[in-house]
């Protein structure tokens, strides 16, 4: 027998020295959730050991991670009731919580990669990516709405934008707003790929965002489609995107293999609340064997062809020194 592989497996040595993929903590951004409050910490209960934090609490967490190497992060607002609207007004209060959250980690710890959040629903009164009209999400309007929310980030700090909404043509609309403003170095990270998904669940506990109305199948991907993907990372592509991104990640893994063998463009992969939360469940009832699973997992994404992974697990596989 000439060929024998488990010659390559015989030693940890020898297995290190094989492996093909690496995990590296400059290939995760680390979602993070803010309210409105001073000292302020409060478990998102179906995301054990995620929170939402109160800016000044915030900044204690982001100095945490930087000590630990996870420099990007990705923000995102839980916003009282009473400050949404229909029209996602409140995303241009330079005086309101994400914002002003935005530019004070910025000045704070200004080597830190702040990526923010570029749609409608945190701030609507509707729970929609997009700005609703007779019971519709219109796109064209929406794409106003969008690009001045970008501009706002942009000016408090963002270093990338990433819009989530999955509206036609946005990418192309921000670039446009962004460059006119003079934030030609401010990059979009977009959610190319971004299917209707039911993993989603916890998030929308985190953020109280969930639709008030009918689902987000109009605008989001349907799971059934891989071709489509092609046909959202072409338009992406042209429109001035600097990152593509897959959302969900684990049930979406070919179409993460799809965009990097098609694609130049750095591909990033969005391991989501529900795929976080499947995980921490089923350790907690002594089902799986916590560390291999997440390991696995996020290795299983970047197998595929992620080059980034935005990921709840981040902080906690650095700080036990799991890769």
């Amino acid at each position: 027998m000439l060929s024998r592989p488990r010659r390559n497996r015989k030693s940890e040595v020898i297995r290190n020295m094989v492996q093909e993929n690496f995990l590296r903590a400059s290939d995760f951004i680390f979602p993070l959730f803010i309210i409105d409050g001073k000292n302020q910490k409060t478990e998102v209960s179906s995301m054990p050991g995620i929170y939402r934090y109160s800016i000044d609490l915030l900044l204690k967490e982001v100095e945490s991670c930087l000590k630990l190497g996870l420099k990007s992060f990705d923000l995102f607002p839980n916003l009282e009731e009473s400050l949404k609207d229909t029209k996602a007004t409140e995303s241009l209060n330079k005086n309101g919580l994400y914002l002003k959250a935005i530019k004070e980690v910025k000045s704070n710890f200004p080597e830190a990669c702040i990526v923010t959040d570029v749609a409608m629903d945190p701030y609507s009164s509707d729970g929609h990516d997009g700005l609703v009209r007779n019971g519709e999400i219109v796109n064209d309007e929406t794409l106003e709405i969008l690009a001045k929310m970008a501009v706002a980030q942009a000016e408090v700090g963002a270093d990338i934008v990433a819009p989530s909404d999955m509206m036609d043509g946005r990418v192309g609309y921000i670039r446009e707003a962004l460059d006119a403003a003079g934030f030609t170095n401010v990059s979009i990270m977009s959610y190319t790929a971004k299917y209707a998904s039911a993993f989603y669940g916890p998030f929308r506990d985190a953020l109280d965002s969930a639709p008030r109305f009918g689902d987000k199948k109009t605008y989001q991907m349907n799971p059934a489609n891989q071709r489509e993907a092609l046909i959202e990372g072409m338009l992406d592509s042209q429109e001035g995107a600097d990152f593509l991104m897959v959302k969900p990640a684990l049930a979406y893994l070919d179409v993460i293999k799809l965009m990097k063998d098609n694609f130049d463009l750095p591909i990033a992969a969005y391991n989501v609340s529900g795929e976080y939360a499947m995980i921490k469940a089923a350790a907690q009832n002594g089902w799986l064997d916590e560390k291999r699973a997440t390991v696995e997992t996020l290795m299983g994404i970047k197998r595929a062809g992620a080059d980034i992974i935005l990921t709840y697990h981040a902080k906690e596989v650095l700080a036990n020194n799991w890769i």
